[in-house]
């Protein structure tokens, strides 16, 4: 197998993306991105710091005032706010659909495309998240999009929530996914979409280790 391939995965929320990357990451001895967590770092202090989320200029102030660094710890690239590790409060579904939100606006993508690129340049690397494959990394090596029933990755977030101690209602959780998911594929800058060259994986009725031995089979050219 080629060393320090560019390998993308992209899909819609609740899809299994950031379980199946970390895990794929780690079987190939690459460094995982969760690249949805600086969107959300960038949401998380527009809400605590109850900023317009749809104001352009409140955005762009929040882009200059804000420092996000990445660091690769143990095989993960974490995201620091500020110098601030905020972990586990950017899992949230109002961090969630905020980051959905303000993800439409092309300050916000510029002001993150760069650190992305930055993060992926040496190779080595497993990035997930939205348009990985088709804006971020567009020459990647392997570009996946995995997806699967709305009703699967409703099902999916809400044993999440459960798993972590958070309280969350189907209906709402429903709500939230539904929103994100036309904010996410309507929008006009990068919207969610696979390319012509992704290939495409729906992990309705498969199994996580089915879907990790998918990809690492077509990467590894097995």
């Amino acid at each position: 197998m080629r060393k320090k391939m560019v390998i993308t995965i992209d899909g819609p929320a609740g899809a299994g993306k950031s379980t199946i990357s970390r895990i794929v990451a780690k079987k190939l001895g690459y460094i995982y991105l969760d690249t949805g967590s600086l969107y959300r770092a960038l949401a998380y202090k527009a809400l605590r710091d109850a900023i317009v989320l749809d104001n352009p200029d409140a955005l762009d102030r929040l882009c200059a005032d804000t420092n996000i660094t990445l660091k690769n710890i143990g095989g993960k690239m974490k995201v620091y706010v500020d110098g601030e590790d905020v972990g586990d409060r950017l899992r949230t579904e109002e961090v969630g659909l905020a980051a959905s939100k303000i993800s439409t606006f092309s300050v916000v993508r510029q002001r993150l495309l760069a650190l992305q690129r930055k993060a992926g340049a040496p190779g080595g690397i497993v990035a997930e998240g939205r348009d990985m494959g088709s804006v971020v990394f567009p020459s990647a090596d392997y570009k996946f999009f995995l997806d699967a029933h709305i009703e699967e990755r409703i099902k999916r977030r809400h044993h999440e929530l459960l798993n972590k101690g958070s309280s969350s209602e189907i209906s709402s959780i429903r709500k939230d996914m539904l929103a994100r998911d036309k904010q996410d594929s309507k929008r006009e800058i990068a919207p969610l979409q696979p390319t012509s060259s992704s290939i495409i994986i729906d992990s309705t009725k498969m199994s996580i280790p089915e879907v990790v031995e998918k990809i690492i089979r077509r990467v590894s050219n097995k």
